[in-house]
């Protein structure tokens, strides 16, 4: 009798094939759930960290010259080329790859930014130091200056009141390092503001 009851109460507390399967199978479940979280989790964060960082290059890009060309007493849209800047003549598009900027009325000091094509990069120098400074890497587009009228016209004439334009368009963002096109965290990216000087005489 005794040795009929502990094999009863054996019996009782094993697992039968069905219920281990179940038991397995809620817990694959779990772990499959844990895991898509968790790289769910890694596809945001690096969503996010490319949108933090390109927040960050939008600021650097911009705050600089931003603050140079509203401080400035002139400022010369032109085009850059042999480590020579060439103004545009005064009758025709105000629009080049880079930019010249005037402190006093006579010309100097002056602070350029300029766009060298060939290594797609937007570049900073002054009259005092001509070591350039890189400001921008990665952009696509060549025209990048350009003068406009309250409409966003470009002007083919030096008004003293005209509207300085930036545009860059990147193919890649830097830390991390981000592709820009189809099927990447950004089909296009693009920085794009317009500045007018504080004083206009």
């Amino acid at each position: 009798m005794k040795n009929h009851s502990h094999n009863v109460r054996s019996h009782a507390r094993a697992f039968t094939l069905a219920e281990m399967m179940i038991a397995l199978s809620v817990v694959m479940m779990v772990l499959a759930g844990l895991l898509t979280s968790h790289l769910c989790g890694m596809r945001m964060f690096q969503i996010t960290r490319a949108k933090i960082s390109a927040s960050h290059d939008a600021r650097k890009a911009l705050s600089q010259i931003t603050d140079e060309i509203r401080g400035a007493k002139w400022v010369e849209v032109g085009v850059f080329s042999n480590k020579v800047f060439k103004p545009v003549a005064g009758d025709a598009a105000q629009q080049g790859n880079a930019i010249q900027i005037y402190n006093s009325a006579t010309n100097s000091p002056f602070v350029r930014y300029y766009l060298d094509p060939v290594a797609q990069q937007l570049y900073r120098v002054t009259n005092n130091t001509m070591a350039p400074l890189l400001i921008a890497h990665s952009v696509t587009n060549y025209l990048i200056f350009s003068c406009q009228d309250m409409l966003g016209n470009v002007l083919t004439t030096n008004q003293n009141n005209r509207v300085v334009a930036l545009d860059l368009s990147f193919y890649q963002i830097e830390y991390p390092i981000l592709k820009v096109g189809p099927g990447q965290h950004y089909d296009f990216y693009q920085l794009s503001t317009k500045i007018t000087r504080r004083t206009l005489e």
